[in-house]
């Protein structure tokens, strides 16, 4: 199973949208327009169509400035902290969201498959 085709399928019939304009790379909010309605029509179809379970708090890093702003409280490593409370995230990800975090929603198509890829690992 192509977990990338899977997901650009689920996305492009939950938000009304051409398929060949969603890469990895593409931004789930800020490109593709998803509101928290179409957030939790995607959780559904993933913990159906992957059989996994979904934590919609840890896949759409609902929790993302909550957890830097306990790393800074608590004088923890901010990206360290952040590897421990979303692990399906490379350190090298997390540096890219922390660059990019002014810039709004920094939800991306590869975090989603990052996650069900963990979530699939778990089961």
């Amino acid at each position: 199973m192509n977990i990338l085709k899977e997901i650009t399928e689920i996305l492009a019939e939950i938000l009304d949208i051409e398929n060949h304009n969603i890469s990895p790379e593409t931004y789930v909010i800020r490109e593709l327009g998803a509101e928290s309605i179409d957030l939790l029509e995607l959780a559904v179809a993933l913990n159906s169509g992957f059989k996994i379970d979904v934590n919609d708090d840890e896949i759409f890093l609902r929790k993302l400035r909550q957890y830097i702003t306990e790393a800074e409280q608590q004088d923890n490593d901010i990206l360290q902290y952040l590897t421990e409370k979303l692990p399906f995230l490379m350190q090298e990800r997390l540096e890219e969201i922390m660059a990019d975090i002014e810039n709004g929603p920094t939800l991306k198509v590869k975090d989603l498959i990052s996650y069900v890829e963990m979530q699939r690992n778990v089961d």
